[in-house]
């Protein structure tokens, strides 16, 4: 069974660093991409940042700059490091991971984890 668990949330003040972990369990084969959703109070989630297997990222220009997706794909892991937060970065945190469906990775079925919550008081 495939799972995602999250951790590292929790309550800062504007200005603090937070590093949030999400590891992958019972992927036959390898992960294509990941990346890590926001939904903050009453709006819908969004993409904030992501990588693929080969390590190239992308960023909302919300967050570009102060923070940085990466991954150990040894460990299966991906990391969100968010520096310099602000009060609107407030919100429930998601990791997605694209797991291939074959050796080959020619196709690859989407999963989520259950979500961290992180809090940024002004």
């Amino acid at each position: 069974q495939v799972q995602l668990v999250e951790s590292g949330g929790g309550l800062v003040q504007a200005g603090e660093s937070l590093r949030l972990s999400c590891v992958v369990s019972g992927n036959k084969f390898g992960i294509h991409a990941m990346a890590w959703y926001r939904q903050a109070p009453g709006k819908q989630r969004e993409l904030i940042a992501g990588i693929n297997s080969i390590g190239y990222t992308n960023y909302d220009r919300s967050v570009k700059g102060r923070f940085t997706i990466s991954r150990d794909n040894a460990k299966t892991t991906v990391y969100l490091q968010m520096n310099s937060l602000k009060p609107e970065d407030t919100g429930v945190y998601y990791c997605n991971a694209d797991l291939c469906s074959t050796q080959s990775c020619g196709s690859f079925t989407s999963h989520s984890g259950k979500g961290t919550l992180v809090t940024v008081s002004s």
